[in-house]
């Protein structure tokens, strides 16, 4: 485990070869398709893992063996041709195959940008802790935000190509939960899967410092409460310098998980942002993680020290 602050990846430039895998979810042909055909556009040169489009002898909700999706993973990684890698979508798989890595190899890798949501959220933890290097909450290739939603894709782009342009955040639907200002490094991404990390070895032992990301998607209420009360008995959440809360997708009536919301979390006594449009909404920012940022939760943005990328 590694406690120095996250090393920033490269950004990317024009013609770079980049990889996308499939560590969690089985994906749609089609929509990996079109998703490689969007980073042609972007002038980069995509190339898909060799189990992408494998999926699982028996399990349907992997995309392939827990041992083939680590090796994509692992090659893609340790390939100094690669300058980045995307993950095709979610969904669940990754703490399958977090453990099978090698990572004293990934370690000794050159960083470089790893993008996804959702279920990565177990490797963007791993890669912080472990691996000591920081990483991008965005999009999935493969998902249908990234496809239908320019603001989506061009965020992206702009935090891989051209950071600078993005060091902060603002979103239109952020409002204050609990007003007021923090600073700390970004951490976090979906609730549930921070939830289930707890526990499991060469996990995060907690917040305390940081500005934490949370967001979901189907989960109701209830499910919330019972994942927040989780981080909250295990001490996870003590000394947290701030909360942003990203999208509830299919969570139910947002004044219903809103409740939840303040109720686990304002007593914490510290700023909280809601809605501010990342994760698995219509249309979703990218958020950097492990880099130091200020969260304005009254004025709804988040501005970074330093640009995402080097």
């Amino acid at each position: 485990m590694t406690d120095a602050r996250p090393v920033r990846p490269p950004r990317l430039r024009p013609g770079d070869r980049v990889a996308v895998v499939a560590p969690s979810g089985p994906i749609v042909a089609e929509r990996l398709d079109r998703g490689l055909d969007v980073l042609r556009g972007w002038d980069l040169d995509p190339v898909a893992a060799p189990h992408v489009r494998g999926g699982h002898p028996s399990l349907g909700h992997l995309a392939a063996s827990d041992e083939e999706r680590a090796r994509d993973l692992q090659e893609a990684w340790c390939d100094p041709s690669v300058k980045a890698v995307f993950a095709a979508r979610g969904g669940y798989g990754a703490q399958r195959m977090v453990d099978l890595l090698d990572w004293d190899a990934l370690r000794a890798a050159a960083p470089k940008p790893l993008i996804g949501f959702s279920d990565v959220t177990v490797l963007h933890e791993a890669f912080a802790v472990r691996a000591g290097v920081a990483t991008l909450h965005g999009p999935a290739v493969a998902g249908e935000v990234f496809l239908k939603d320019d603001a989506t894709r061009d965020h992206l782009r702009r935090t891989l190509f051209a950071p600078e342009t993005v060091r902060t955040l603002v979103s239109p639907s952020a409002r204050p939960l609990v007003p007021g200002r923090a600073r700390g490094l970004t951490l976090g991404g979906c609730l549930t899967m921070l939830a289930t990390e707890l526990g499991t070895p060469r996990a995060r032992p907690g917040a305390a410092g940081g500005l934490l990301l949370l967001e979901d998607v189907g989960e109701p209420p209830y499910r919330i409460d019972r994942s927040l009360t989780q981080l909250l008995r295990a001490g996870w959440l003590d000394g947290v310098a701030g909360i942003v809360l990203g999208s509830w997708a299919r969570c139910g009536p947002y004044d219903r998980v809103r409740e939840v919301l303040v109720d686990r979390l304002a007593g914490l006594g510290v700023p909280v942002a809601e809605e501010f449009g990342f994760g698995h909404g219509d249309s979703a920012l990218t958020v950097p993680l492990g880099i130091p940022a200020e969260l304005d939760a009254t004025a709804g943005t988040l501005t970074f020290d330093v640009p995402a990328t080097g």
